[in-house]
């Protein structure tokens, strides 16, 4: 059996080239749109996170960017905490709601489907994060086809 000799990492060293940036850094032209849907339940998996932060980097780059929660997307956009709201119950609790509540305050806007998140998932819209604006079912295509219609940039985020 081969021996392998070779150091153990240590706290601080690089395993890649961090600092290396391929493509020109992307910046908005003045009007420019962006769309982040989301149809993906909280906590299942990584990619509700992954793209609010892509959301953030969106706006940051210029973009008049939004967000559609609907189906189980609307799960990102609820208040939560335990055993109040707003605590955390484990590191990372409140990962979604502190990411969309700084999405707003820079100026980004929330939007979630009323029929999911009363239909679906019990909620009423005082269980919304502050700043996120309820719409109706009809509204949820009309709002991806006005961006469409703009020619945004449209990111879906889908977990089936």
């Amino acid at each position: 059996m081969p021996a392998v000799d070779i150091p153990h990492h240590k706290k601080g060293d690089f395993l890649v080239d961090y600092e290396e940036k391929v493509f020109e850094d992307v910046k908005a032209e003045p009007g420019e749109k962006a769309l982040v849907t989301f149809h993906t339940v909280a906590f299942e998996g990584s990619i509700g996170l992954v793209n609010l932060l892509q959301a953030t980097r969106l706006l940051r780059k210029g973009f008049e960017t939004s967000i559609l929660l609907y189906g189980p997307g609307v799960t990102l956009g609820v208040q939560r905490g335990f055993p109040r709201l707003g605590d955390d119950a484990f590191p990372g609790h409140q990962n979604f709601n502190n990411q969309l509540a700084k999405f707003m305050s820079e100026g980004g806007k929330v939007y979630c489907c009323r029929f999911a998140l009363q239909a679906l998932y019990g909620h009423g819209e005082a269980s919304l994060i502050e700043g996120i604006r309820p719409i109706g079912p009809l509204d949820t295509l009309d709002l991806v086809l006005l961006h469409r219609k703009a020619g945004a940039f449209i990111l879906d985020t889908w977990t089936l």
